[in-house]
């Protein structure tokens, strides 16, 4: 029978260890973990997570006074972006379990944002128990002005919160030393709302994820990087058509609601969006096909998607708009039922089309694989 052998676990997500005191991670051990904890405090005496790496030290040396086979460790993630941090959490994890040979683990945790990773943690070894760590202090009203403080130094917190607020404010003057400030306050307003929207619907993670397919894309040399750029420059183009389009329509009759607004902007942009999506689809295409090309079937259906999406959006726009009675529109009436009807069925063939293609694709991979294994054997 395997002997039980407990790792007792300081999880620091934000890698305040390495962005702070330039200790790296994994630290293994007590000897290792204590100087990670020095370190530290010289480097910044009030981090929390200096209380969980001593929390852990001591139920180390607990359960090793017990007499109980334990090993102690601390392990960090990213400091500004979290799912890298997790994944390099993960894979560091594995590395302790290897090393130390660890059956479970007991986590210690400084707070809330730490036991987001216990999942992770739980897919890797079991955990037997949970420590989290609070540190107590006078909740005054001198206490919590230093917390605030504290939050607003850090990076992380003072990019989220400062920038919206100095632009909408910096804005704000501008416009009312320009003698305009019944739209200054639009300003600030318009700013800060789509601030929120832009976080609330995680449009940063999308932009951020965009210029890591463009950093990976240009390091590795691949033709989608070409293409990737094509298409923030023709998705820029035609969400400023499509801008110009609403604007023209909202001139004409400023009684429609939100969606004929929206419709309005689609109609305008959707010819410049549905290209930005075949350029990029074909660029990705072109780059698996030369390097991951047994991923091609994942990838093919993409620009017929594009298409079919595009199609159907195009003719619910003009067919929303006619009916509306929207005045000076190009299209007349008696043309919106065809227009609906055409580009929907365009659309759906486009995504039929696209899965017998995809279809095909994977059934032609399937067999250069089995007569690859054929070959070897």
């Amino acid at each position: 029978m395997t002997q039980e052998r407990t790792l007792v676990l300081s999880v620091d997500r934000d890698d305040d260890i390495g962005y702070k005191a330039q200790v790296e991670s994994p630290c293994i051990g007590r000897v290792a973990c204590l100087k990670a904890a020095n370190t530290l405090a010289l480097a910044d005496p009030e981090d929390s997570d200096l209380n969980a790496i001593f929390q852990a030290v001591k139920i180390f040396d607990d359960l090793v006074s017990k007499g109980e086979d334990a090993e102690i460790a601390v392990i960090s993630g990213d400091h500004m972006h979290m799912i890298e941090g997790d994944r390099k959490i993960a894979a560091t994890l594995d590395q302790v379990i290897k090393e130390t040979q660890v059956t479970n683990c007991i986590l210690v945790s400084d707070g809330a944002e730490d036991e987001y990773v216990i999942p992770i943690i739980q897919s890797k070894i079991p955990v037997s128990s949970i420590r989290r760590v609070i540190v107590n202090q006078m909740p005054n009203l001198e206490g919590t002005y230093y917390i605030l403080r504290k939050l607003l130094d850090d990076p992380k917190v003072s990019r989220v919160v400062l920038i919206p607020l100095g632009l909408a404010m910096l804005l704000y003057a501008l416009a009312y030393l320009l003698g305009y400030p019944g739209t200054a306050t639009i300003i600030v307003v318009g700013v800060i709302g789509s601030y929120l929207l832009y976080k609330g619907f995680g449009i940063d993670e999308i932009v951020h994820a965009i210029l890591n397919a463009l950093k990976a894309s240009l390091s590795r040399g691949r033709f989608s990087f070409i293409t990737y750029i094509t298409t923030i420059l023709l998705v820029i183009i035609g969400f400023v058509v499509g801008f110009i389009n609403l604007l023209k329509f909202y001139s004409v009759d400023q009684s429609l609601g939100i969606l004929l607004y929206f419709m309005t902007f689609i109609y305008g942009s959707i010819e410049w969006l549905i290209v930005a999506g075949l350029i990029v689809s074909i660029g990705i295409i072109i780059d698996v096909y030369f390097n991951e090309r047994e991923q091609l079937g994942k990838v093919i259906v993409f620009p017929f998607f594009v298409m079919a999406l595009g199609f159907i959006l195009y003719g619910a726009s003009v067919y929303l708009i006619i009916v509306s009675g929207i005045p000076d529109f190009p299209i007349k009436m008696i043309d919106a039922s065809n227009y609906i009807l055409y580009s929907t069925l365009i659309g759906l063939l486009s995504g039929v089309m696209g899965g017998i293609v995809q279809f095909f694709v994977n059934k032609k991979i399937a067999e250069q694989r089995r007569q690859a294994i054929i070959e070897v054997l």
